[in-house]
């Protein structure tokens, strides 16, 4: 039975985060073309906002998106062929099969549309980080603002490098093709490192209402354990889907029930899916000694968050120990992002003092992250350096595209104001 129609806005959100990715992965497996089928997609959201409201939502909205949408991309791919051949239809009709046939045939290997899609981005002909754009736009299906800020680069940089890769994907022919089975591990690393930007912008998400989407974060995990199954074993895997579980095992307490954010040390550790932090720890002991590149950094990110994960109560975190793993990762990485992460670290072993001093310069590396600045308002709140720290509040919020977290940032730079106007007010 359809639906009220007045749900239809509700049901055209939740078709679009549940369904938008993989359904654009069963376009480009059909089509083979990243552009048509992302136009498909949109026209076919589109038209589900003039219809539903009106008609009442279908009952399997991805069904009639994907129909409208396949009808859509068939209807252009049909226009092209007549201007470019002047050919009947049924030799479009018979090619579109073909092709469609061969992208089944093609995938079989691979257990999953999403993972097919992610491996057909990483493409060796691409540049690493159009890889990885491409991958986030079309496996999932985060919007060019949040790409750019989990890039740490300008929204009209991440839209130029989108183009330019799409152009470049057209222009040279790259096929939407996959590897044999004998030579997925050739791309194991970027589609590793895609998976764990997919799972990142889950708990960070760069805009909207949402402190945390969870449900991307749990659909990175499921696309590592795919992986995992497919390529057995491989350090890089198993590391990194240590730190995913370990990290997702907090998730019921990161937000409070009104949905404000919940920092770490406020976080109730009853609520930490035990079961899941003992699979993330036997995940980490199953990776191989020796362990370099890539594997070596997502393994110390998860001995970092085990850390947090075994301590039974906020006191017990060993911060001198993270702060020694924040170290080797910054010496292993040279990211300003992990610099800024082990300033905490340093701030709760050594002091604010300390943490400040890791600060300096950080602000020509990482210039539009309101990270920063929060950071170093925390650190000089700390220091008893008030003004100064609503002061670097005020810029972290301006900064943030996040309203949970903007908001969190506005309840530290209110508590911070007051302790400076008391600290202003004449004693006796």
């Amino acid at each position: 039975m359809p639906v009220p129609s007045g749900d239809a806005h509700a049901a055209l959100e939740r078709a679009w985060q549940d369904h938008w990715a993989r359904l654009l992965a069963l376009l480009v497996g059909r089509f083979r073309r990243l552009d048509l089928a992302e136009d498909a997609l949109a026209e076919a959201f589109a038209a589900a906002v003039r219809t539903w409201p009106r008609d009442g939502t279908p009952d399997s909205p991805a069904a009639w998106l994907l129909t409208a949408a396949r009808r859509r991309a068939l209807d252009q791919v049909r226009a092209e062929a007549i201007a470019r051949r002047r050919e009947p239809l049924m030799v479009v009709d018979t090619e579109v099969r073909a092709h469609a046939a061969q992208a089944i045939h093609a995938g079989g290997h691979i257990p999953d549309e999403r993972l097919r899609m992610l491996f057909t981005c990483c493409h060796p002909a691409l540049s690493a980080d159009a890889r990885a754009a491409l991958a986030l736009r079309f496996v999932n299906g985060l919007s060019v603002t949040e790409i750019a800020r989990l890039f740490l680069v300008q929204e009209s940089t991440m839209a130029a490098r989108l183009t330019r890769a799409k152009k470049k994907v057209a222009a040279a022919g790259i096929p939407f093709t996959l590897p044999a089975a004998d030579r997925l591990a050739e791309r194991l690393e970027v589609v590793a490192a895609v998976i764990y930007l997919v799972f990142t912008a889950g708990y960070a998400p760069a805009t909207g209402e949402d402190p945390v989407r969870t449900s991307s974060a749990a659909e990175a995990i499921r696309l590592a354990r795919l992986l995992d199954d497919l390529l057995p074993n491989q350090p890089v895997v198993l590391a990194l889907l240590g730190l995913m579980t370990l990290q997702h095992s907090r998730r019921d307490a990161r937000v409070a029930a009104d949905g404000s954010l919940v920092l770490l040390p406020d976080q109730d550790r009853t609520r930490w899916h035990t079961a899941e932090i003992r699979s993330g720890l036997d995940l980490l002991g199953r990776v191989p000694p020796g362990t370099s590149g890539l594997a070596l950094e997502y393994l110390l990110q998860a001995r970092i968050a085990a850390e947090h994960a075994v301590a039974a109560r906020a006191a017990d975190t060993r911060w001198h120990r993270i702060a020694t793993l924040y170290s080797e990762l910054e010496a292993l990485t040279g990211s300003p992002v992990v610099r800024l992460a082990r300033a905490v670290a340093v701030l709760e072993d050594e002091g604010p003092v300390a943490g400040l001093a890791l600060l300096a310069g950080l602000e020509e590396r990482l210039p539009h992250h309101h990270r920063l600045p929060a950071v170093r308002a925390e650190l000089l709140a700390r220091a008893g350096r008030a003004p100064e720290a609503a002061a670097s509040f005020n810029a972290a919020i301006a900064l943030c595209g996040n309203a949970a977290e903007r908001d969190h940032l506005r309840r530290r730079a209110a508590e911070v104001g007051e302790q400076a106007g008391r600290g202003n007010e004449p004693s006796g």
